[in-house]
């Protein structure tokens, strides 16, 4: 762990000297100023009381708290020295904090799971002593880096959850199914293994399927979690191409290691396989169909997982139209752009030609597995059963799984299109990874914090910006207090110290002590609660 006087941008080290004289106490808060989510207004707090655990007590505790001043000052100099130049940064603000012996400021929040609106602050932070005046926004690049993922993370999956549970709601039987249909596939594309551990977490407040083993021990050291009581997170067994690649090449090979593993290696239970090593088609036409006694027959569900191509095409396959050409009149005609044009404006987006052959809008020839997509050939392949509101499930001895490269557009038009051609939502799972949770920023939501409020020789100053340049920048004003009204959160400005003291903010930590842990279960139910 990185020492906790160097978890700041250099420029904060330069602000304590350049307050005005006589400067006590900064209150600051951080807010989602905006959203480049489209429809997404509000964000789903996370990840708070890991921040407190793990930096604003363990780390300041073990790594200055706890060992010698002269120890930690030393370090401190010699890299401050060797960057800034020789006594750039007056070391006494943190010998006098050392000596005090915790970081002097209060943290409120609102609760985590809690869906906080944009432009609504969901947390605040002031210094409690005033020397210290300075460390309310020293903690500022700490705190944005360890919280931003987080956020953002449960709010993604919020929204998955939200799409899902509506198409599962309109074709499904099985709604409940929901939780296990977002399985979190990301950690290998993350930025670290913490981003992993904690973008897998906040998956898991809307769904409880997950590859991610870091977020369930995450869960269990910060959130109270406890796998042994409680289902934190689950998945299943599941084989890589090198499972598949090893029992050699060729029908015959691929057909007897799809064997070896249904029939001897898994005779029971949910087993997940990797089927586009070589030819999925052929897996879904031929290796299948003849494994199908022994799949039907056996007391659990075998889960093709495709892994390349177009997922949306994959999955559901293509909507074509009859047109009264052959295919190489067809192939002439396609030079043409106001042809194209007049074959594909409509909600079709391959043609089916005279000679019954296929093609998609840039006239590259489909094969008819390929316009019936996946569900469909499992369909036709196992049967299934057409539920009470008109749509068909898959046989349940027989499941679908897609992870490459999904993201949330990508799940809609999968949910759309199996719809369109009388499937339940619920015959495939998302593997969600790092195409969708990494693929953000903290500017995703703009969460930023700023200073709004100053007190200088006693005397109370509210501040805020106001940029002409950049009219989402512009900050709350003054003390600052979160009411409900009419069930909505609002912000209130240049508050009352008693305003500021009420409100949805509640303590999470004060001088070095957390306040109002949250467990798991709590912050799910939360989260249930604002879908």
């Amino acid at each position: 762990m990185f020492d906790p006087m160097l978890m700041a941008d250099f420029y904060k080290l330069s602000h304590p000297k350049q307050f005005p004289a006589g400067a006590e106490y900064v209150y600051s808060n951080t807010t989602p100023r905006s959203s480049r989510l489209e429809g997404v207004n509000a964000v789903v707090v996370f990840g708070l009381q890991y921040l407190v655990e793990e930096y604003l007590i363990k780390n300041w505790n073990e790594n200055f708290f706890s060992k010698p001043k002269d120890l930690v000052i030393k370090k401190f100099k010699r890299i401050v020295d060797s960057t800034l130049g020789p006594n750039s940064v007056d070391t006494k603000i943190f010998e006098d904090l050392h000596d005090l012996g915790y970081l002097p400021v209060h943290i409120k929040s609102l609760p985590e799971g809690t869906l906080c609106p944009i432009q609504v602050p969901f947390m605040t932070i002031v210094n409690t002593d005033p020397r210290f005046y300075w460390i309310t926004n020293f903690l500022e690049t700490l705190t944005q880096t360890v919280i931003w993922q987080a956020i953002t993370s449960a709010t993604i999956a919020r929204e998955y959850k939200i799409l899902l549970n509506k198409y599962a709601e309109l074709t499904s039987s099985a709604p409940d199914f929901v939780t296990w249909q977002g399985h979190d596939f990301s950690m290998r594309g993350m930025s670290s293994v913490e981003s992993g551990a904690v973008s897998g977490a906040a998956h898991l407040l809307s769904f409880t399927g997950t590859d991610t083993i870091t977020a369930i021990e995450f869960l269990e050291k910060y959130y109270g979690a406890d796998v042994e009581k409680e289902l934190v997170g689950g998945s299943v067994p599941a084989t890589e191409h090198a499972v598949m690649c090893a029992g050699g090449a060729g029908i015959d090979n691929e057909y007897e290691t799809y064997r070896r593993i249904i029939e001897d290696v898994y005779p029971t239970g949910i087993i997940s396989l990797v089927s586009d090593t070589w030819d999925f088609y052929a897996v879904l036409r031929r290796i299948l169909p003849a494994l199908k006694s022994k799949i039907m027959g056996r007391n659990g569900k075998v889960v093709i997982r495709p892994d390349s191509g177009d997922p949306v095409k994959i999955v559901t396959g293509y909507f074509p139209i009859n047109v009264k050409y052959t295919s190489e009149d067809l192939l002439v005609r396609a030079a043409s752009d106001s042809f194209v044009m007049k074959l594909f404006n409509g909600d079709h987006d391959c043609v089916k030609t005279i000679d019954g052959k296929y093609f998609d809008n840039e006239f590259n020839e489909l094969t008819e597995d390929e316009v019936k997509g996946a569900v469909q050939i499992l369909f036709e392949e196992f049967g299934g059963t057409k539920n009470e509101k008109g749509y068909i499930e898959l046989d349940p001895h027989i499941g679908l799984i897609y992870g490459d490269s999904i993201t949330y557009r990508r799940c809609e038009q999968i949910c759309e299109r199996l719809e369109a051609k009388g499937f339940a939502s619920t015959n495939l799972v998302y593997g969600i990874g790092s195409y969708t949770y990494q693929y953000v920023t903290r500017d995703t939501f703009s969460i930023a914090c700023k200073a709004t409020w100053v007190q200088i020789n006693g005397k109370s100053e509210s501040i805020f910006k106001d940029p002409k340049t950049g009219a989402s920048k512009k900050s709350a004003k003054g003390l600052l207090s979160v009411v409900k009204d009419g069930g909505t959160l609002k912000l209130l400005n240049d508050c009352t110290p008693d305003q500021e003291a009420s409100g949805e903010l509640i303590t999470i930590f004060k001088n070095g002590v957390q306040h109002n842990k949250q467990s798991l279960s709590d912050i799910r139910k939360i989260v249930k609660e604002s879908l």
